[in-house]
């Protein structure tokens, strides 16, 4: 047992130091804490929708990724190859939709020097997305595949923020609002026509190391989430820039 003079004496040897290295813990904690959540934290929690799985980080080297025969917007000479997987429920797909989509095609998709390609993805716990990719393709059938396409942002754009909801019923009056042939896309729709085909296009996102939505592939350089503008168009120039 340590006496009380033996304790006194260690107070007095030691316990500046002891002291000294306690306070130093003490700064080094309160600054850890006071950065806040990762940055990748961050890219995962407010900019994609992700499946269950470790999300990626934002910027990833090259993946080789097929755009498969899937609707496209731009030239198909385009010397940039930009693939979105995305879902259509997903209110962070609809984020890059409306934010960001409008200034790459007038800057760099009408203007000839990208192709961008949408493929699908939908996630499971988004109970409509895969009808509504389906929906897509069927537009897609009449000439109208890019009007299905915002005009389902649009319709969930207008509920607010977060993921809405919605159904087959819904799906089928806005297709109805924006022209097609109603009796035949509700035979396309009902049959499961493109089930197949969606499926596909979300097990090709798989191998590529897709976990969320949306996913970019720009010149192959994989992009995760609805980041900045700057961040697309800094991976566009790249890719023109080593061709």
């Amino acid at each position: 047992m340590i006496t009380k003079r033996q304790f006194k004496r260690f107070l007095r040897w030691y316990g500046t130091p002891v002291s000294i290295l306690f306070g130093a813990l003490l700064i080094a904690a309160a600054i850890y804490f006071s950065l806040g959540p990762s940055p990748l934290s961050i890219i995962s929690g407010r900019n994609a929708a992700i499946r269950p799985n470790p999300p990626s980080p934002a910027v990833e080297g090259t993946t080789k990724v097929s755009a498969d025969d899937d609707e496209f917007l731009g030239s198909e000479q385009a010397p940039v190859l930009m693939i979105e997987f995305g879902d259509f429920q997903c209110p962070f797909c609809r984020d890059f939709w409306r934010e960001t989509l409008p200034r790459l095609k007038s800057e760099y998709i009408d203007t000839g020097r990208v192709k961008f390609v949408y493929r699908d993805y939908p996630l499971s716990f988004h109970p409509a997305a895969q009808k509504a990719a389906e929906a897509a393709e069927c537009a897609r059938d009449q000439g109208l595949f890019w009007e299905m396409h915002d005009k389902l942002f649009a319709e969930q754009d207008r509920r607010g923020e977060g993921t809405a909801q919605f159904g087959e019923a819904e799906i089928k009056q806005w297709a109805r609002e924006i022209g097609v042939n109603i009796t035949s896309f509700n035979t396309c729709l009902e049959s499961g026509k493109y089930t197949q085909e969606v499926q596909e296009d979300f097990q090709d996102g798989l191998a590529a190391g897709v976990t969320g939505t949306p996913t970019f592939f720009v010149g192959g350089q994989k992009i995760v989430g609805a980041l900045s503008y700057s961040v697309f168009l800094s991976a566009i120039e790249d890719s023109l820039n080593n061709r």
